[in-house]
């Protein structure tokens, strides 16, 4: 039996194993993805021991990321794909001739579910507004800046770390967070990367009426499904994408690497994983 599975700490929230599991029964393989719980001091055991275990790759998620990477760069370098350098982070691990290979999906799986959501978007003229200065910050802005965006600007509560970002990636602006209301008016896309309107966590504290009314707004949270901010961009007419389906797309690869078919993110899919997210959301 092929074997894949997620990695992080704690885990059990985890719907990779949903996601992977219809795949695996739509195909018909012999496999099965599961989760694993792997707590911050066990990590480097963990990953130096893939090789030797049942499993033929894993998908990493919190608090994980950078420390893999760091655990990867030292023990493989050459495996590490281009893009992992460049963040510094990675969430898709598969083995060949009995080394770790490694590679961030989270790229492709937020610029896939934008273009799905807004097919009509043209990265020529956009300005993007990225709320957020942390890993996924990170995947969202080296989306845009490779799509070819006209530019990307970087608000977070702690500039600095905006500032950095910015740097590190070639971004525009860095700004802080108190500075947004005026600002909005700028922007043709805005993005919220951080945990503010997930469920347990309090809102992103920010009125959309300064945004352009042709704006579309994007939230990486997918519990809820829709978010307070969200709610609030449907709420003005604007056009929204949801979180959900980057969690979905960002796993195509990673199945692709262990099981050696490519899936599709389908309707019936998105309808599964959207159903049991409301259940608990509704708990």
């Amino acid at each position: 039996m092929k074997k894949a599975c997620v990695i992080g700490w704690p885990i059990a929230h985890s719907r990779s194993p949903l996601i992977h599991g219809y795949w695996i029964e739509r195909h018909g393989l012999n496999a099965a993805y599961e989760k694993v719980a792997v707590r911050p001091e066990e990590l480097e055991n963990f990953l130096l021991d893939l090789p030797n275990s049942p499993y033929r790759g894993c998908n990493i998620t919190v608090p994980h990321k950078e420390k893999a990477f760091e655990i990867i760069e030292r023990v493989n370098p050459a495996g590490l794909s281009p893009l992992a350098r460049k963040l510094k982070a990675i969430n898709t691990v598969w083995i060949e001739d009995g080394r770790l290979y490694a590679d961030n999906t989270d790229v492709y799986g937020f610029m896939a579910n934008f273009r799905s959501c807004v097919p009509d978007w043209s990265p020529n003229t956009a300005r993007v507004l990225v709320i957020g200065a942390g890993g996924a910050a990170r995947a969202v802005v080296a989306g845009f800046l490779d799509a070819g965006v006209r530019s990307v600007s970087v608000a977070n509560r702690t500039v600095e770390k905006a500032e950095r970002l910015v740097e590190e990636l070639g971004a525009q602006e860095a700004l802080p967070l108190s500075d947004l209301d005026a600002a909005l008016s700028r922007f043709t896309v805005l993005v919220n990367t951080t945990v503010l309107g997930m469920k347990g966590q309090p809102p992103l504290d920010l009125s959309l009426q300064n945004l352009p009314e042709d704006a579309i707004v994007a939230d990486i949270v997918y519990v809820p499904l829709i978010t307070p901010l969200l709610a609030a961009a449907r709420a003005r007419g604007l056009r929204t994408v949801e979180g959900l389906g980057m969690l979905l797309h960002q796993a195509v690869p990673g199945f692709e690497r262990w099981f050696g078919i490519r899936p599709a993110v389908t309707e019936e899919l998105h309808a599964r994983i959207a159903a049991d997210i409301e259940k608990e959301d509704g708990a």
